[in-house]
């Protein structure tokens, strides 16, 4: 089989207890409330994570001084169901346009007040096999922590 078609996707899926609409916003416009400044790419310190909440919007790190890193780029929008982004990281963690794996979010009510949410995070073959396959490790075990701080800050912050 071939190296660069072995390369598995990262899936990972919660429960929110919080209404669909609700957890896609906190997902999307509320960024900044759960994405560590910890975690980037760009120039450091991090003042704040954002994402534009729009077909062609980008998620952004903006550095104390002002500098904008683009980390992604949406090219699907349909709220509140899913989203998709083309995430632009290199596998040695840097800006990249041309890294094109995929970030795949999906939301669907599971009754009035709960929501389950998928991630799948794939393409990682269009980085090359060594590169791919260093980001797909990296990201499988970095995304059960992040969207674990979504749950709570969707949990928490629904009025």
């Amino acid at each position: 089989m071939d190296e660069l078609a072995s390369l598995a996707p990262v899936k990972k899926s919660v429960h929110v207890k919080a209404p669909i609409a609700h957890a896609f916003d906190v997902f999307t416009s509320g960024l900044s409330r759960w994405w560590p400044t910890t975690h980037g790419i760009g120039k450091k310190p991090i003042r704040t994570v954002v994402m534009e909440p729009r077909l062609g919007g980008r998620w952004l790190e903006i550095a104390e001084d002002g500098t904008e890193t683009c980390a992604a780029t949406i090219i699907l929008w349909e709220p509140p169901h899913r989203f998709v982004m083309l995430w632009q990281i290199s596998a040695q963690w840097k800006p990249d346009a041309a890294m094109k794996s995929e970030v795949d979010v999906r939301f669907t009510a599971d009754g009035p007040e709960a929501t389950h949410v998928e991630l799948l995070h794939h393409k990682f073959e269009t980085m090359g096999a060594e590169a791919g396959a260093s980001m797909r490790r990296d990201v499988d075990g970095g995304w059960p922590g992040l969207i674990a701080r979504f749950v709570e800050e969707a949990e928490r912050s629904q009025s």
